[in-house]
Formats: C-alpha cells, sequence, structure tokens
C-alpha cells in the first residue's frame, strides 16, 4: 500500500516539472445568458437589439445536433447512420479545436467582445460548453443505440468482461505481435519531463510501482493502428463479425509493458488542443516558411478540452491538470468510449445491405474527349455540373483536354482543399513539361490541409510551375480554372467556376455546383482575378463577377436592396438564398429590410443562421431551412426575382464576415436562361419542398420538421433519380 507521503512527494516533483508556457486558466464563467426573441418584446425599427440574433456558436452546434438526428434515423441504412455519427463526432473536435479554443483565448487575454445577440465572452464561452458536453453525452447514447442495432445484423462488439478464456488467449498473442511494438511508454517525474501530449490523442495515464515507489507513465494509443480490432471466425460470439476496442487490449496487457513492475491502474484520456493557425502580417515574409512554423507551434497549443476516465483517482487527474495547467472548466469525465471520429473505420465493413446502393454519375465528356469538341462546345454554350449527381470526371476531362491540346498555351488556376491523391496536380505538371504556362494559386491557409497543401506547392514547384500562396491577411477560397487556347480568330478563354474544390473525393458526398463557360465578360473577370492574386492590383470594379474582398458585400447588399425598391413599388420581389451558413449582422439588416418591406425571402441554410425568421414586423416574410441528408449540401445559389427580369448567381461565398471581408471569393452570374430554369424550377424548388431532410428554423432559434399533409419528399433522393433519368435518356 503507498504512504500519503510518497503520492505526496510524487506530486510535488511533478508540479515542479511544469513548462514555463503562458498559462491557460480561464476565469470562471459567468452563468447570465441574454432572452430569447419569444421572451421580449421586439421594436421592429431597433434592428441592432440582440434579441434579433442566434449566437453563433450554439448555432452551429445545433447544426451538429441535425447530424446526429440522422444517425438515429431508421430511414438511412444502418452503416450510414455509423457514418453520421462519426462525422457528428470529427465536427465537435473541430469545434473544440478552433470555436472553444479562440473563445478560451480570448477570456485569457481579456479581450471582452461582446456579439451582436449580447453574449460576452464569458457568457459565450460557458454557453458553448454546457452545450458540447451535453452533445458529447449524445453521441455516445445514439453510439449504445446503434450498437445494438449492428449486434441484431451480426455485428458485435464486446467488452472486456466478455472475453472468453479463448479471446484472452488471442488478444494477448496479438497484443505482443502486432501492437507491443508499436507501443511507447513514457515515464513523467523529475528524472523524466512531462511527455508532449499530441492534439487529438488518446492515451494511458498508467500508475505502476517502482522501486518501491508509486511512479506515472503515459501510453500513448498510435494512429496507425485500427480502433476496432476483429477476432477470427471460430472466436466470433455467433455468425457475423466480432470487434473489440484497441484501447481494451492495451489496457489488459498493459502489464507487459512494465516487466518487473507492478501496473497499479491505467485510466483512458484525450486532449483537444487550440489548431487555429494565426499569421502575423509582419512577419510573413515568406509565407510558406511562416505557416510551416506555425504548424510547429501548434503542437503546443492550449488545451481546450481534456476527456478523462470517469473512473481515474483524483491525484491521478490532479496530475494531469497541474501539468495540463487547465482548470475545472475545461475537464470532462466520462464513462463512455472517447474519439467518435475514428467510428468512420466501421463504414468499410463489406455489408452492402447495411450502406446506401451504389450510383454512377454521368460524365459530361469522356476520358479521352477530342479537345476540338468539348472547346467547340463551349465557346458557344455553357454548361453546368451538378456533383455528386453528375460526376467531377467531368472536371478532369475539362483540365486533360487543356493539357494534350496543343492550341492551349496556358492554364491557370487555385486550390484550396486539393486531397490526398488528387489526378489534378499530375495533369498540371503534364501541361507545364508539355511547354504550357501554368500558374497555380495554392491557398497555405486552408484549416486543417495546411500541411497537405504545403507538400503540393512544393511538388508543383519542382515541375518549373509558378506557384503563388495568396495573401498573408486573406484566404484564397474561390474555386477558379481559367484555360487559354490560341484558335484561328485570336486568343479565347475558357473558365470553370465552382461552388466547391478541386477534390475528386470530396466531390463524392458533397453537392456543388460547377459551371463552363466562355462568356466574355465571366472570362475577363477571371482573368483579372488572377493577375490579383499573383501580381498587384487595385481593381474595384468587376463586369460581371462579384469578388471579395473588393465588392461583393456591396453588390450584394444592392441586388438585396433592389429587391426591397421592387416590393415597395408594387413589382414582383422575392430572393431564394442558399448558403452554408449565415451570420454577418450587416447582411441580417439588410434581410430584415427587405422583409419588413414585403419581399419574400427562403433561405436554405445548412448549418449556422443567426438570423431570427418569423418575428412580428421583422422577419414576418423569411423562411429559414436547413437540409442535412445522405450528402453534405455545399453549394451556394442567390436568386433574385428582380420585377420579373430575374438574376442568378452561384460561386464560393457564405454570409459570413471572413468570407465577404477577408478572403478572396467569387460570385458569378448564371446567363443561360435553361441553366437559370433548371436551378430555380428542379434544384431550388426540390428543396424548398423538402418534408424528410429538412427542418425549419422557429423565431425562438428551434429546428422541426416541416409541417406536411402530402406524400414525404427527400429533396436530395429526388435529385438523385432526377439526374439518373437524365443521363438514360
Amino acid at each position: 500500500m503507498d504512504s500519503p507521503g510518497d503520492a505526496a512527494v510524487a506530486e510535488q516533483r511533478l508540479r515542479t516539472e511544469r513548462r514555463s508556457r503562458p498559462t491557460t486558466r480561464a476565469k470562471p464563467a459567468l452563468r447570465v445568458i441574454p432572452p430569447r426573441a419569444a421572451d421580449t418584446q421586439i421594436d421592429p425599427g431597433d434592428l441592432k437589439n440582440p434579441a434579433l440574433y442566434i449566437n453563433r456558436e450554439l448555432s452551429w452546434l445545433e447544426f451538429n445536433q441535425r447530424v446526429l438526428a440522422q444517425a438515429t434515423d431508421p430511414a438511412h441504412p444502418l452503416l450510414e447512420r455509423v457514418k453520421f455519427l462519426s462525422i457528428v463526432g470529427t465536427n465537435l473536435d473541430e469545434f473544440f479545436m478552433i470555436r472553444v479554443a479562440t473563445t478560451q483565448k480570448k477570456l485569457r487575454e481579456g479581450i471582452e467582445d461582446v456579439a451582436p445577440d449580447g453574449y460576452n465572452t464569458e457568457q459565450q464561452l460557458y454557453a458553448m460548453r454546457s452545450r458540447a458536453r451535453k452533445q458529447i453525452e449524445d453521441q455516445a447514447s445514439c453510439w449504445n443505440e446503434l450498437r445494438e442495432l449492428l449486434a441484431a445484423e451480426h455485428i458485435r462488439f464486446l467488452e472486456r468482461d466478455a472475453w472468453t478464456p479463448q479471446m484472452r488467449e488471442f488478444l494477448g498473442a496479438y497484443f505482443s505481435r502486432e501492437i507491443c511494438p508499436v507501443l511507447t511508454p513514457l515515464a513523467f517525474d523529475p528524472g523524466h519531463p512531462f511527455p508532449l501530449i499530441s492534439n487529438l490523442s488518446k492515451n494511458f495515464a498508467v500508475v505502476v510501482r517502482h522501486g518501491n515507489r508509486t511512479k506515472f507513465a503515459r501510453v500513448k494509443l498510435p494512429d496507425v493502428l485500427p480502433r476496432f480490432i476483429q477476432l477470427p471466425e471460430n472466436l466470433s460470439a455467433g455468425d457475423g463479425q466480432t470487434f473489440v476496442f484497441l484501447e481494451d487490449v492495451i489496457h489488459a496487457n498493459m502489464q507487459e509493458l512494465f516487466p518487473g513492475t507492478q501496473v497499479k491502474s491505467a485510466h483512458l484520456f484525450r486532449v483537444i488542443r487550440d489548431a487555429d493557425l494565426e499569421i502575423e502580417q509582419d512577419e510573413a515574409d515568406d509565407l510558406l516558411e511562416t505557416v510551416d512554423r506555425s504548424l510547429k507551434q501548434l503542437r503546443h497549443g492550449a488545451i481546450s478540452l481534456l476527456q478523462v476516465d470517469a473512473a481515474m483517482p483524483a491525484r491521478v487527474l490532479n496530475i494531469l491538470a497541474e501539468n495540463f495547467e487547465v482548470t475545472e472548466d475545461v475537464i470532462v469525465r466520462t464513462a463512455n468510449r472517447v474519439g467518435f471520429g475514428d467510428w468512420m473505420q466501421l463504414t468499410k465493413v463489406h455489408r452492402p445491405e447495411l450502406k446506401y446502393p451504389p450510383f454512377s454519375p454521368r460524365v459530361l465528356w469522356r476520358h479521352d474527349e477530342d479537345p476540338e469538341v468539348l472547346f467547340d462546345q463551349l465557346r458557344y454554350q455553357d454548361v453546368l455540373v451538378h456533383l455528386p449527381y453528375q460526376s467531377f470526371g467531368s472536371v478532369e476531362a475539362f483540365l486533360r483536354a487543356a493539357v494534350k491540346d496543343p492550341h492551349v498555351i496556358a492554364i491557370k488556376m487555385t486550390l484550396y482543399r486539393i486531397g490526398a491523391n488528387s489526378p489534378l496536380i499530375n495533369l498540371l505538371i503534364q501541361a507545364a513539361e508539355a511547354g504550357k504556362q501554368v500558374a497555380v494559386l495554392v491557398e497555405l491557409k486552408a484549416r486543417f490541409d495546411e500541411r497537405n497543401n504545403i507538400i503540393w506547392a512544393k511538388r508543383l514547384e519542382s515541375h518549373g510551375i509558378h506557384v503563388v500562396y495568396g495573401f498573408a491577411d486573406l484566404k484564397t477560397h474561390a474555386k477558379l480554372c481559367l484555360v487559354v487556347r490560341q484558335e484561328g480568330d485570336g486568343i479565347q478563354r475558357y473558365v470553370h467556376t465552382s461552388t466547391g474544390n478541386y477534390n475528386p473525393e470530396t466531390a463524392k458526398v458533397y453537392t456543388d455546383l460547377g459551371y463552363f463557360t466562355a462568356d466574355p465578360e465571366i472570362v475577363s473577370d477571371v482573368s483579372d482575378v488572377f493577375n490579383y492574386l499573383t501580381g498587384y492590383s487595385n481593381q474595384k470594379e468587376y463586369r460581371a463577377m462579384l469578388v471579395a474582398p473588393v465588392q461583393l458585400r456591396t453588390r450584394l447588399c444592392e441586388l438585396i436592396n433592389r429587391e426591397t425598391e421592387h416590393a415597395k413599388a408594387g413589382r414582383p420581389a422575392q430572393m431564394i438564398l442558399k448558403v452554408n451558413a449565415l451570420t454577418d449582422d450587416q447582411m441580417i439588416r439588410v434581410l430584415y429590410r427587405a422583409s419588413q418591406a414585403g419581399v419574400r425571402i427562403d433561405l436554405i441554410v445548412r448549418g449556422i443562421c443567426s438570423l431570427r425568421p418569423g418575428i412580428p414586423g421583422v422577419s414576418d416574410h423569411i423562411r429559414v431551412r436547413s437540409i442535412v441528408g445522405r450528402f453534405l449540401e455545399h453549394s451556394r445559389v442567390f436568386w433574385f426575382n428582380n420585377g420579373g427580369h430575374e438574376e442568378m448567381y452561384i460561386g464560393s461565398a457564405d454570409l459570413m464576415e471572413r468570407n465577404l471581408d477577408r478572403r478572396v471569393e467569387t460570385l458569378n452570374p448564371i446567363r443561360d436562361i435553361e441553366i437559370v430554369e433548371h436551378l430555380r424550377d428542379v434544384v431550388l424548388h426540390a428543396y424548398l419542398q423538402d418534408t424528410e431532410r429538412a427542418m425549419v428554423l422557429d423565431s425562438a432559434g428551434h429546428y422541426s420538421k416541416p409541417f406536411s399533409t402530402g406524400e414525404p419528399f427527400d429533396s436530395q433522393r429526388f435529385l438523385l433519380q432526377h439526374y439518373t433519368e437524365a443521363r438514360n435518356d
């Protein structure tokens, strides 16, 4: 039995080893929450009233709750429901890495922001943590439900107390052979400083008896090992597949890592760190080097969440808290599993009947399409591609045609999130090696893709491609590809713009719109945008496109205000705006004023929405709905009735301050009337009629299923069927 004196001495020694970096302690959070709109009278003339706004952070958590609702919906195949659970886990991790960490940093540095909804920094941090903790519990409950359903389908997950002696023998041998060689136990005591605990890592805090003293060590669960270990058929508990958890196998065999000692206990914990990359303008002489250095500094980011085993003894938890320099509000005790993002591994289980049926999206052009045919079509006809219902292969075919066409003399492209194995990289390299002028903007500051993009940028540069990294103070989020071709009557330019990234993997699960055109005004604007990105430009006006941060905000306000004037004059006035997020308070006030004038406004907002619809005298004419389904809604569409002379734009920008003021974004007009009618009458109409995947926002900030007395309607299922039938015609 350890003496109290031994434990005290050990803890005191460990405290002396604390690293000398700024403390992450936060002030005690207040519990004062502003009233909701439903609780107070609203003056229609006071559009800055906090009661008119929903907190953006809580709205994001409500979006994640809608994703979690998909995991509990029996309309989805069972393994797809597991996928939704995994997405919720990954989303929550990112929420703590960015949103909680940023708010925590503001509080630590004494930055006292007051959001449009009235929350100050302390109130917001308390509300975020409280709601996120509840969601952590909800996802664990969801897993318990899914686990039973999987067992009914003969996919089982065994806890340690259910292992048979034969299973223990097999897993012991498996541990020695496959797991133990990868593990590195790290002691921490006065002779061994507290080890760096990496972001998102799962670890055991191990208490051992060594040399008549109680000592402590850390064992990390390696990311290179699968979280779920399948037992052989002869040991499986019945027919089907049986899995055990990696952490359970390590825990059961922990003694093997500490020969000659006595392992007293081992307790799992997990950390989430601040992962928000910050670039100081005055330090960004070399942006690539600065981003690389900042990424290394993030390894030591402040802790925004410490999840620990509920059974962890107080003294072990105190040691962790002391060394991480965290306070109680950062710690979450749980008796459940942690790191649900790992559950995406289960979607690889070969049970096709428990997944969505596969479909083959249409490719607009053949893999080996004759460039003359492709470019001749685009010179006289705009073309729309709607992902994932139509294939990303159409974008690849466009670029491939440009590479092999001897008449193409230049290619310019923006790359934001490229993906791990993008075929576009090799095509750009082939173009450069064929003697074409190739210029690429690689956005190094694309969150969570920074390291990947640095690698791609260096590879492109090594092949003689002109690579630029954009601006230190702006992210380049626009999705543009420009092809310059020498034709019989002179230079001709062709453009592809998109609402989504040039990423073939996300193109399979994100709904995005791509637009091919040779419209003289649009291609000239795109050329000017590339000159802005690669050189110096103070251009303030564009012919057709809306470009941030130059004039996109101003022009959008003008388009909304134009509808307001139409309504006041008794002319048709209506808007349909489809975006991923609506948080900019200035833009919300413009929409409120349009509603007050009688403009009918339909907002299809997938994620965060800080606008409150349906408030008498303020937003009576605004309806807000969110679509969450099989595919991630990612397209942005802006349609304006304009008194009967409609206008439509698509592009990369959401209605957020960062997109309007701190990013390079583009919206381009859709001028082909058939494409406008298709997007308006088929695509947007489907979203507005959805009764299965849609949730409608009320003035109190709550989402609920839309009321319907007709047949159930799933917009994504309808669009999948629509494009399949169109392909077969």
